[in-house]
């Protein structure tokens, strides 16, 4: 195995099962883990304030380099000297390849073996992102972490195409790889992370993580979940999968931001997740509470004169009742996805935090099962 400095360090783990809590040593700070990360897909969290984002405790979001090369661009992020400076974020970026968003835009783009060819969703012009590439852009960028390009398949792909995906993925994280460790040299202090594919076979996951592993990266992720597969299949795959990647290095699953998912991948070993469905969700008007989801369009929350949930401090010490949220909404006022925003993170964070003291008590198993069945209520299956 082709080795790197650990990033990664545990400090607890369950004796029931394989969560475990540590800390991520990035450029821009130590991140606790098991970590939710925010994500701000243009280089902004949407409808919430970077400060807001540091007052909850996120010390790691996300930016998307296929959004950011295509616009604000390149050339804008390097006169600034990156995205932190850019945005006035002062902690850890992520940025994904854009591998996730070219497998999205399936009609408007081409695999070769030198790269993606694609079609911008703004102005329909073409651009090739190698892995050189998406390697250089995210140094531009400054990610504190960055991701290799892959080519992510769908849940009912066939063998075939799961194998061809794998294979190219892999060629490419070995591209992906030489082109980061020329950047280190020049003394870029970001980290590359390598990816996991497979789709839904158990042998092809097996096969992926002994090559992504051989190749050395300083974090690996598990990518192909969340893209249309069952929560059974999810649960298969992440139980196949997780504990065979070396516990010395910090796992990633993509793309997950539901607590049962959230959770599952924690109780099998996972340290870090994303997702924008809980900032999509409140700008929607959907809260996540430790009572389940609330809808704050449904007209029986007129009169409820009581915040989203007694156990958040939703909204750093203010008060807002039920009432008053669906008013905001029902009234088009910014203020009202603001609002959902920040406490669906807050949720978010509180949900992770509480994960991490479970850990260290060994209790999280006690603690998932009576958390989901107060969330799901009596339809709880997880």
């Amino acid at each position: 195995m082709n080795t790197t400095t650990s990033i990664f360090t545990e400090t607890s783990a369950d004796r029931a099962c394989l969560a475990r809590t540590g800390h991520l040593n990035l450029p821009h700070g130590t991140v606790e883990t098991p970590a939710f990360m925010p994500v701000g897909t243009a280089g902004s969290v949407k409808a919430i304030r970077h400060d807001t984002l540091h007052d909850i405790g996120y010390r790691l979001i996300l930016g998307n380099t296929y959004h950011l090369f295509l616009r604000p661009g390149i050339d804008v992020l390097a006169s600034f000297g990156g995205l932190h400076h850019f945005s006035t974020w002062k902690h850890n970026i992520l940025t994904d390849s854009g591998g996730y968003q070219i497998f999205s835009l399936a009609p408007f783009r081409k695999i070769t073996e030198d790269g993606a060819i694609f079609r911008s969703h703004i102005d329909g012009s073409t651009h090739t992102l190698t892995p050189e590439r998406a390697v250089d852009i995210q140094e531009t960028i400054g990610s504190d972490i960055q991701m290799v390009l892959d080519v992510c398949t769908g849940a009912d792909e066939g063998r075939q195409a799961a194998m061809s995906a794998l294979e190219t993925t892999t060629q490419w994280a070995r591209r992906a790889k030489a082109r980061w460790e020329t950047a280190r040299e020049r003394g870029y202090p970001g980290n590359l992370f390598g990816i996991i594919q497979g789709n839904m076979f158990p042998d092809l996951r097996t096969d992926a993580v002994h090559r992504t592993v051989d190749l050395g990266f300083p974090g690996i992720a598990i990518g192909g979940l969340s893209v249309g597969e069952t929560y059974e299949q999810y649960c298969e795959i992440l139980a196949h999968t997780a504990p065979q990647i070396p516990a010395g290095v910090p796992r990633y699953v993509m793309g997950i931001g539901t607590p049962e998912y959230i959770l599952t991948a924690i109780e099998y070993g996972i340290d870090m997740f994303d997702c924008v469905f809980p900032t999509r969700a409140g700008r929607n008007g959907t809260l996540f509470t430790t009572n389940g989801r609330l809808n704050l369009k449904n007209a029986q929350f007129s009169h409820r004169d009581d915040p989203p949930d007694p156990e958040l401090d939703s909204f750093g010490g203010a008060t807002y009742s039920v009432g008053y949220l669906r008013h905001l909404f029902k009234s088009n006022e910014i203020l009202g996805p603001m609002l959902a925003t920040e406490h669906n993170l807050r949720f978010m964070k509180w949900l992770v935090d509480r994960s991490r003291e479970a850990i260290a008590a060994n209790t999280f198993l006690t603690f998932k099962r009576e958390f989901l069945r107060q969330f799901f209520g009596e339809k709880s299956h997880v």
